[in-house]
């Protein structure tokens, strides 16, 4: 592929994007209180364009006129919590939709049920 102005733009846009959004933007650096870790999960949109010519003319054999640009948003939406040994995750409410509330409550749902279960069995042990 020829590499023209326009190439140019779209690939620093691209590449200047790449260097703000990485891994430890949407996994961020742990976070120790105490004896709780927190550890920040983030959602990352991103978009970008560009555009331009680069078509000569009579008058100037290196006409060109170009431009690009791009945006990025970074909604934090959870914590990964490790405490006394278990793991967990706390979500931002950030809901939308009464299903994002749905789906969201199924973690805490099933810490509940897995609670219930383990206290039924050392019920039965101890009757035993």
């Amino acid at each position: 592929m020829k590499e023209t102005p326009v190439n140019k733009i779209m690939e620093n846009t691209l590449e200047k994007m790449r260097e703000m959004v990485d891994v430890s933007t949407i996994i961020g650096d742990p976070i120790q209180t105490g004896d709780t870790t927190l550890i920040p999960v983030s959602k990352v949109t991103y978009g970008f364009t560009g555009g331009g010519t680069d078509l000569p003319s009579k008058q100037n054999a290196e006409l060109f006129g170009g431009g690009g640009g791009g945006g990025i948003s970074i909604t934090p939406v959870a914590f990964i919590v490790i405490q006394n040994g278990k793991v967990r995750m706390m979500q931002i409410n950030n809901y939308s939709s009464s299903a994002d509330r749905a789906i969201a409550m199924i973690p805490e749902l099933v810490d509940q049920i897995s609670q219930l279960v383990k206290s039924k069995e050392s019920a039965e042990d101890t009757e035993e």
